[in-house]
């Protein structure tokens, strides 16, 4: 996608040095800058901080952390480290132990002396696989976003509102939400977005919002409890959101607070979709209320806030009192029951078990 005049994907490898280069979302959107992965342990750290965010980059990230690591030392013993600690390094998003799982399927039975450049290869896949399953959900996408402005009578624009950050910089390219909006604006659909602010970290107000101006995207910042009020007085024709783990019954995890726009858009008859690839399906999984680990972050996530100064400096101050204890879940669960319909690269799907495997039938047999 854009940046400037250039086009970049979130995460590339570098192939004579062999490290891994990937966009620091963590000063954006104030500085553009790169960061350069050279072991397991960078890549796992960069998970962690979320230097890269987003249930499809994890997934890629990992892969390319392995790769990493194979670089360093093929070995079984290795592989396995790297895999044990690639894998903690956040635990909700499903796409992380896929694309891990993958990873090591595919070079267990390699001869290590063979395994470095296997290892790449098979994250150069993922990652290529990644960006045309976006592209390809996209589309479907924006079919429905097409639809919605056919209905207004192609009078004004469509309004989506959109929680978090599910763009581009969530994958490798394209995204996942946003994916519909891009190929809709591209085909010259009319299309306007409410971003949510998404605190604590600003996802929406910081990444959002930065790659729908560097596409050219009408959009405007919401503090995150406005939703319902848009969707009050008509200013939302449909929501969608990403997802970093939907159970085969087909509730879905979104970054805290998706829920209350979940609720909000049954509440006044606002179609409320999902946009999924299929590596974000956990086919083990049937209740996501009960099953689906929450992760808990840093209470100094919610007790700070981060932004630019006048003087072009980025600061942390505090927004809290200093002895008042704050508790920072990252995700909630929204049941399948709120959600219009799942968008994926095959298609769009009820939100359901039947509706899932119409589209990826014997799916769950192998999972």
């Amino acid at each position: 996608m854009k940046i400037g005049d250039s086009a970049f994907r979130t995460i590339w490898c570098d192939g004579d040095s062999r490290v891994v280069n990937v966009i620091d979302q963590t000063v954006l959107p104030h500085r553009f800058a790169i960061k350069t992965l050279h072991s397991a342990t960078d890549a796992a750290l960069a998970i962690r901080d979320m230097t890269v965010r987003g249930a499809p980059l994890i997934g890629a990230a990992g892969a390319y952390g392995l790769a990493l690591a194979m670089n360093q030392d093929p070995s079984d013993a290795h592989l396995q480290s790297a895999f044990d600690q690639l894998l903690v390094a956040r635990p909700t998003a499903v796409n992380l132990r896929w694309a891990l799982e993958r990873m090591r399927g595919h070079l267990g039975p390699i001869a290590p002396d063979r395994r470095r450049n296997a290892a790449y290869a098979e994250a150069a896949a993922i990652a290529d696989e990644d960006v045309a399953v976006c592209s390809a959900l996209g589309q479907h996408g924006a079919e429905l976003i097409a639809a919605a402005w056919r209905r207004t009578g192609r009078s004004q624009p469509v309004n989506v509102l959109t929680h978090c950050n599910a763009g581009w910089l969530a994958t490798v390219d394209w995204g996942t939400a946003l994916a519909p909006v891009y190929k809709a604006h591209r085909a010259g659909v009319p299309v306007h977005v409410w971003v949510d602010e998404t605190r604590p970290r600003n996802q929406g107000a910081s990444l959002t919002a930065y790659e729908l101006g560097s596409e050219g995207v009408p959009h405007t910042v919401v503090v995150d409890n406005v939703g319902g009020h848009l969707m009050q007085h008509g200013m939302v024709d449909l929501c969608i959101v990403g997802t970093d783990r939907t159970t085969r019954t087909g509730d879905v995890c979104n970054k805290v607070g998706t829920y209350l726009k979940a609720l909000a858009a049954h509440d006044n008859g606002v179609p409320f979709y999902v946009a999924l690839p299929a590596s974000t399906i956990d086919w083990r999984m049937r209740d996501g209320v009960k099953e689906i680990p929450i992760e808990e972050r840093e209470a100094t996530e919610v007790t700070h806030m981060s932004g630019e100064t006048a003087e072009g400096d980025i600061a942390t101050i505090r927004v809290t009192p200093k002895n008042s204890p704050a508790l920072n879940y990252g995700f909630d669960v929204t049941p399948a029951r709120l959600v219009t319909g799942l968008i994926t690269e095959r298609g769009v799907c009820a939100a359901s078990e039947a509706g899932l495997l119409s589209l990826f039938p014997g799916e769950e047999r192998a999972a």
